[in-house]
């Protein structure tokens, strides 16, 4: 497996690949790999003759300066992991080297962008396209692997493939779970015991919800959730919003065919993000 710093190196190694007739699938991250990352590399390896992995936190997609600083950061651990999965390649790049000047550029994802995640956590996704464009354009992928997890930010790169007419194939992946149905996620390892222990909730209420979308309409739905985590210890809902899984707007009435439950929980100062289909 081979390390780069540069994005000459990455770049060039992409080229040469390319000429050559062989595929690319690429896996961006920010390192604290999980077991659903690793499904990400495995699944390319399947599908690709080269697999490409970025390790960058990348700090213009943080709205919280706490958030970035805490970020955990286990490289040595994730390179072992990487090596095991059978990725060819991890670039390894500094926020200099990605940023080597200040970047003015405005992405309009239009109502796609501006609900949930956009909503409670303004210039993310602005941050995310920034950097997935730019990670496309070092690593020159085929193919592209995004977890479910991130819901709107796998529908936000797809738009930002059209945006920008970007050459690459995004492929959508399954939640990756632990066996108490906690979506797995790099901000897990930064839970107490008692707050990993809660986590599960999330989960058990996202099924309820799923349950009842069979009878109950989305007002329902959302107050039943809401009524849920009101008297909740030690998680604090932040939203829960049911929506069209198509183009992520609000859902009123009956739940439809495609219609989808998003949330996003605090566990004292720990953000985390799930969803379910309903229907």
């Amino acid at each position: 497996m081979i390390l780069f710093e540069t994005i000459k190196e990455t770049r060039e190694y992409s080229v040469s690949k390319r000429k050559n007739g062989l595929s690319i699938g690429f896996i961006p991250t920010m390192g604290a790999l999980h077991e659903g990352h690793l499904s990400l590399a495995i699944r390319a390896r399947a599908e690709n003759d080269i697999v490409i992995c970025s390790i960058f936190v990348n700090p213009i997609q943080f709205n919280n300066p706490e958030d970035l600083k805490k970020y955990p950061r286990t490289l040595d651990q994730d390179l072992k992991m990487l090596e095991l999965a059978g990725c060819d390649l991890v670039f390894l790049p500094s926020v200099d080297e990605m940023y080597p000047e200040e970047i003015h550029k405005d992405y309009d994802f239009g109502t796609l962008g501006g609900v949930m995640e956009g909503a409670f956590r303004p210039g993310h996704f602005n941050g995310v396209a920034i950097v997935v464009h730019k990670l496309f354009e070092i690593t020159l992928p085929h193919r592209a692997y995004f977890g479910e997890k991130d819901y709107q930010q796998l529908a936000i790169v797809k738009e930002l493939v059209k945006i920008e007419n970007l050459p690459v194939e995004i492929i959508p992946c399954p939640i990756s779970r632990e066996q108490d149905g906690v979506a797995m996620s790099s901000r897990n390892a930064r839970l107490t015991p008692e707050m990993r222990n809660a986590a599960p909730f999330i989960f058990h209420i996202l099924k309820q919800a799923r349950k009842m979308a069979q009878d109950h309409t989305a007002e329902q739905i959302e107050e039943f959730v809401k009524l849920k985590f009101s008297g909740h210890l030690l998680l604090d809902l932040e939203y829960f919003t049911i929506a069209s899984g198509h183009d992520l707007q609000a859902v009123s009435g009956k739940i439809s065919p495609g219609d989808m439950g998003f949330i996003a929980v605090f566990a004292g100062e720990i953000r985390l993000i799930d969803n379910i289909q309903l229907i």
